[in-house]
C-alpha cells in the first residue's frame, strides 16, 4: 500500500508543479507584453513631444523671419531719413550699421541670460509637459 500511496503524492505534486509552470509561463508572457507596451507608449510620447516642440520652434521661427523683414525695410526707411537729415544718404545706414553694432556686442555680453536660459528653459518646460 505505501507504493500506490507514493505514487499519488507523485501524481499530485507533479500536477502541482505543472500548474506553477503554466502559472510562470503566462506571469512572463504577460511581463513580456506589458514592457513592449510601456517601450511603445515611451516612444509614442517621445514623438509627441518632439513634435510639439518642433512645430512650436517653427511657428516662433516663421513670427521670427516675418519681424526681420519688416525692422529690415524700417531699418532702411530710417537709414533714409537720418541720411537725409544729416545730408548724406550714406551716413544714415553708418549711423543705423553702429546702432547695431552697440546691439550685437550687448547681445554678446548677455548671451547666456538674454538667449540661452530662455530658450534651455522653454524647451525643458516644453519636455515636461
Amino acid at each position: 500500500m505505501k507504493p500506490k500511496q507514493w505514487s499519488l503524492q507523485n501524481k499530485l505534486s507533479l500536477k502541482t508543479m505543472e500548474n506553477s509552470a503554466t502559472t510562470i509561463e503566462k506571469l512572463i508572457e504577460k511581463a513580456e507584453i506589458y514592457s513592449k507596451t510601456t517601450l511603445e507608449l515611451c516612444k509614442y510620447e517621445a514623438v509627441e513631444k518632439s513634435v510639439d516642440i518642433f512645430s512650436n520652434l517653427a511657428v516662433k521661427l516663421t513670427i521670427a523671419i516675418i519681424v526681420v523683414l519688416f525692422l529690415l525695410l524700417v531699418n532702411i526707411g530710417l537709414a533714409l531719413c537720418v541720411g537725409q537729415y544729416l545730408g548724406e544718404t550714406y551716413l544714415g545706414f553708418f549711423l543705423i550699421a553702429f546702432g547695431y553694432l552697440c546691439l550685437t556686442i550687448l547681445l554678446y555680453i548677455f548671451r547666456e541670460e538674454w538667449i540661452k536660459n530662455p530658450v534651455s528653459n522653454f524647451i525643458i518646460n516644453k519636455m515636461k509637459n
